[in-house]
């Protein structure tokens, strides 16, 4: 016959064991921060979200101003700042400066370059944009120095592969970038300390895929290509989704 005392004691020290035992390791790479790029909003992330959610991430979308790098950087550091553990950063085409400088955020654990500028200390947008140039040329400044792009030529230059109903609606919804941005230098890339992924648009005529490809190698990101349209995120969510959950996964 067991010895009833000692049978429930060490079920107490079980039970014990089980209330104060470690989350599981992998649990801290379920919070996933999305960050948008330039022309577009936080809305456009949503594919990617519905995604991530089902498979049990944890997700938060940054609704940045684009009025500045430094507001923008300082947008995506409040949403960190909220986060209950590590998480992956994830930026979208000029996102890419902003989580090249928020991911210095204690809570990144990694980064996810999307279709998206990877600067390094010190370059500009701008000149980085033009040394290997895009197909498109559609971009101009409004009166008070922001940037649009031609909504006619929208569809064609940032979101190719989407249907031309929502194609329009990206085009006459676009969110101004401040022109300054282009001219503000990096100042200390996250990529030299975080892990990071890139994912090259092969069609994208915002950034020109070889220019993608260039600066990723240079951060030492792991790099997945994809079919599609700078607007990759929305037209190709599954794929974006899996290489931000292989980050996820990697997570230190």
């Amino acid at each position: 016959m067991p010895n009833k005392p000692i049978a429930a004691a060490a079920a107490a020290v079980a039970l014990l064991s089980a209330a104060v035992a470690p989350a599981r390791a992998a649990e801290p790479g379920k919070n996933v921060v999305l960050v948008h790029g330039a022309f577009a909003d936080g809305s456009g992330w949503k594919p990617v979200a519905d995604i991530l959610r089902q498979d049990g991430y944890t997700v938060s979308i940054v609704q940045e101003p684009e009025t500045s790098l430094a507001d923008d950087v300082a947008a995506t550091n409040r949403i960190l700042d909220r986060q209950s553990g590590p998480a992956v950063l994830v930026g979208h085409s000029y996102g890419g400066a902003v989580i090249t400088e928020a991911g210095n955020n204690a809570h990144v654990a990694s980064l996810v370059y999307v279709a998206a500028f990877a600067p390094d200390e010190g370059e500009k947008l701008g000149p980085l944009l033009g040394s290997i140039a895009p197909a498109q040329n559609s971009i101009a400044p409004t009166a008070d120095g922001y940037l649009l792009i031609d909504q006619a030529k929208f569809p064609a230059d940032f979101a190719a592969d989407l249907p031309a109903a929502e194609a329009q609606f990206m085009a006459i919804s676009q969110v101004p970038i401040n022109g300054s941005i282009l001219g503000t230098p990096i100042t200390a890339p996250a990529w030299k300390t975080k892990p990071s992924y890139g994912i090259v648009a092969t069609q994208d005529r915002e950034i020109n895929p070889d220019l993608e490809r260039s600066m990723y190698k240079r951060a030492g990101a792991k790099v997945t290509e994809i079919k599609g349209s700078h607007a990759i995120f929305f037209s190709q969510p599954r794929a974006v989704a899996n290489v931000i959950e292989q980050a996820a996964r990697s997570a230190p």
